[in-house]
């Protein structure tokens, strides 16, 4: 099953938190392939999908920044309406639950690639290759 490790980062939301992870990043040629943020009032949690993620959480954690890798799964979709709806209903009418998903597109023949945090990755991989949805590798989405 082609899981994606994710960095998940705890950010205190202030000026110049986030300029300090891009230039970790950057200083230790990290490419940041995929990217969400979710914050609140006084933090937020930057997501990111690096080409490089063992290096990076080093890297940041050497920085004394709060990190974890979690394993998401990532998909493969045509860039059109309702796209989006079939994967939906595959994970529901299986019983899995989605936490969270972010979205990037696709230089290559207008595809998005969407990062899935669900509940139970394993049989999401299994339903969702059932259903003819691509599942993709770290390696494809560097290619992306």
């Amino acid at each position: 099953m082609p899981l994606i490790k994710q960095i998940s980062i705890f950010v205190e939301n202030k000026p110049g938190r986030l300029k300090a992870m891009t230039h970790i990043l950057k200083d230790n040629d990290i490419d940041i392939l995929a990217i969400s943020i979710a914050d609140t009032k006084d933090f937020g949690i930057l997501r990111l999908i690096v080409n490089d993620p063992d290096k990076a959480c080093k890297a940041l954690k050497d920085a004394e920044c709060t990190v974890k890798l979690t394993d998401v799964l990532a998909i493969k979709l045509e860039d059109k309406p309702g796209g989006l709806s079939v994967v939906m209903d595959t994970l529901f009418d299986n019983q899995i639950s989605v936490e969270y998903m972010y979205a990037f597109f696709s230089k290559q023949d207008g595809q998005a690639a969407v990062i899935l945090r669900v509940d139970d990755n394993e049989k999401a991989a299994q339903v969702l290759e059932k259903a003819g949805v691509s599942l993709l590798t770290g390696e494809i989405i560097g290619k992306m």
